[in-house]
């Protein structure tokens, strides 16, 4: 990865972090702590994977983007925001009475979403129908990404799905699974492990890469292993979450709780500091 595209997406993963905690902090709810931990996925899929128009959201042969941990919506919001769907102040909205920006994805209300999601377990699912439509009607070049969480991939659901994916050959469909360790009462370990993912990944049908879903470099080679498979492919990241806001990184309590006053302050300082860095440098 050249520094120049590097940087412009190092910024865009800055900028996502920011309206994640302006969102959670202005809907004073959400759930900031996975949100933060996949910004650098989105904003590499947004900022040079995927083919899409924000000028034309349902422009007929984009790429189709499936949030699978539905409850991320901030994280997905704030990528739209920040690549032209709509103004990154809506974002301040999120969940107030009458927004279009609730706490869950609606493909009904919002520019830019695929598919509304919010049961655990589900969005794969529809990811695999996306996937399966687009070889049945011959579009072969449309690539279809999902982004599950680690405590989702308890759900029986997903695997099914998986087994749809390998069945049928999806080579078209990259299933990425943030990996940060905790889900709402714990870590995954304790509450119901789903290691070892690889291994059931391949038991599965599918090419895999484990990376560091936090490093730009090793996304975009994961990417370009995606692109190379001959089978439906898996992206196991392991990343921290509250990655980016010094005390919500690896902490439980931030699953699923807005900041207050004070830490938002303190997390917006942080993030505009990162900001400051990047840009300058």
């Amino acid at each position: 990865m050249d520094n120049k595209l590097k940087k412009k997406l190092q910024i865009l993963a800055a900028e996502i972090r920011h309206g994640i905690i302006e969102g959670t902090y202005h809907a004073k709810a959400g759930h900031p702590g996975g949100s933060l931990s996949a910004a650098d996925i989105l904003a590499y899929l947004y900022g040079k994977e995927m083919r899409f128009d924000p000028e034309n959201p349902k422009m007929e042969n984009r790429d189709r983007f499936v949030l699978s941990k539905g409850h991320a919506a901030p994280a997905l919001y704030s990528a739209l925001a920040y690549t032209g769907f709509f103004p990154a102040e809506d974002l301040k909205t999120l969940r107030h009475i009458g927004s279009y920006l609730q706490g869950h994805p609606n493909m009904n209300t919002v520019p830019g979403v695929d598919m509304s999601t919010g049961s655990l377990g589900q969005g794969i699912s529809a990811a695999c129908g996306m996937a399966k439509g687009a070889k049945y009607i011959g579009k072969n070049d449309i690539r279809v990404y999902t982004l599950l969480g680690d405590g989702e991939i308890e759900e029986g659901q997903v695997w099914e799905a998986m087994m749809f994916a390998a069945q049928y050959n999806l080579d078209n469909l990259c299933v990425i699974i943030d990996v940060n360790g905790l889900q709402i009462d714990g870590k995954c370990e304790d509450v119901m492990s789903a290691e070892p993912i690889d291994k059931k990944a391949e038991a599965f049908g599918f090419d895999y890469v484990i990376i560091d879903g936090n490093d730009l470099d090793e996304i975009e080679a994961a990417f370009e292993k995606f692109h190379k498979s001959t089978k439906p492919f898996a992206i196991i990241m392991k990343t921290v979450k509250g990655k980016g806001v010094s005390y919500m990184e690896n902490a439980v309590g931030w699953h699923g709780k807005a900041p207050n006053t004070e830490e938002y302050e303190i997390a917006i300082a942080e993030l505009n500091a990162k900001l400051a860095e990047l840009k300058e440098a």
